[in-house]
């Protein structure tokens, strides 16, 4: 049984979903301008938040309104991975995280792809996003927000510091953790199917 996922036309381009992630895309410059250049931590904190709100209505307007395609399901995790690269990258030139944290991130992405070629060799290019991927990325989404608030004086900044290292910590462990659970998925997708053969022309 097909489901209306499955039948949704898969070249569309113009859609809510896609139109969302191509504006995150734009404002990952935009966010770092304002975090690095002019310093201005209110406006590139709103930033970051309406880049976490839309992140979450591109997977909920995709699903409610059968707004799928093969563009959306290349961008989304495209601009999550982009937007989490861009806001370690600020915030370590500007000392709000350190730079261990900022290597710990970015080097599970790097180690999952080096998984491709393995994929690859079984006729899979990626395997699908689980809860837990999901999770971690929105833990990361809830915590980039609270630590540049937190990088200032008062009991704002004191409160956005404590739960933003905790979003932080909890959405690392879970980003690590989802990276393990692909390496055992690319195991045992290599275990258990056989090698794709090229297809032959006569």
């Amino acid at each position: 049984m097909s489901t209306d996922e499955d039948t949704a036309p898969p070249s569309r381009v113009l859609t809510v979903p896609n139109v969302l992630s191509i504006t995150r895309l734009c404002l990952l410059p935009v966010f770092l301008w304002l975090v690095l250049g002019l310093e201005a931590d209110g406006i590139a904190t709103a930033v970051l938040m309406f880049m976490g709100i839309s992140d979450f209505f591109d997977g909920y307007v995709a699903r409610r309104w059968n707004q799928t395609s093969k563009l959306g399901a290349i961008l989304d995790p495209v601009a999550d991975r982009l937007y989490i690269l861009a806001v370690v990258i600020g915030f370590v030139l500007r000392d709000i995280i350190p730079l261990w944290l900022a290597l710990v991130i970015p080097a599970r992405d790097l180690f999952l792809w080096f998984l491709v070629p393995f994929l690859r060799t079984r006729g899979y290019n990626a395997l699908p996003v689980h809860f837990l991927g999901k999770a971690a990325t929105a833990a990361l989404l809830y915590a980039f927000p609270l630590l540049l608030l937190g990088d200032g004086t008062g009991l704002l900044a004191e409160a956005s510091r404590v739960l933003g290292w905790a979003f932080t910590i909890w959405g690392v462990g879970m980003y690590w953790w989802a990276g393990v659970l692909y390496a055992w998925q690319v195991r045992t997708l290599i275990a258990t199917t056989p090698p794709r053969t090229p297809a032959t022309h006569g």
